[in-house]
C-alpha cells in the first residue's frame, strides 16, 4: 500500500475541493477526471479498490456500502450543505496528516 492516503471525490462533491487538496501536494481523482460520472456506487467502489484511493462523497448511499462491506480502501462522508468547502478541505488535509492508508481500510 502507499504511505500516504490518496482520495478520490465523487461526483456529488465540490470540485474546489480537489483542487484545494491539490493546492496542499494531496494524490486526488474525481469522478470526472477518471471518466466515471453517472456510473453506478458499485464501479465508483470497484475504482477506489483497484487503485487503492479513499472515497470522499456527500451520497449517503455509500454510508450503506461502508457499514456492510469492509473491503474498500477506505469511505469519508459529510452531509452536504452542513460544513463550508475551506472546513471540509481542511478535514481531509487532517485526515491525511494524522491516518495511514491502512488506517482507513473498511
Amino acid at each position: 500500500m502507499s504511505e500516504r492516503i490518496r482520495f478520490h471525490l465523487d461526483e456529488n462533491v465540490d470540485p474546489a475541493i480537489a483542487l484545494g487538496l491539490r493546492r496542499y501536494g494531496i494524490d486526488v481523482t474525481t469522478t470526472n477526471d477518471v471518466e466515471l460520472r453517472t456510473q453506478s456506487d458499485e464501479v465508483q467502489l470497484a475504482f477506489i479498490q483497484e487503485t487503492q484511493r479513499v472515497l470522499f462523497t456527500q451520497d449517503t448511499d455509500f454510508l450503506i456500502i461502508a457499514s456492510s462491506r469492509l473491503d474498500h480502501p477506505g469511505i469519508t462522508y459529510c452531509k452536504k450543505g452542513t460544513r463550508s468547502i475551506g472546513e471540509i478541505i481542511q478535514t481531509l488535509v487532517l485526515i491525511y496528516e494524522v491516518m495511514t492508508p491502512e488506517e482507513m481500510v473498511g
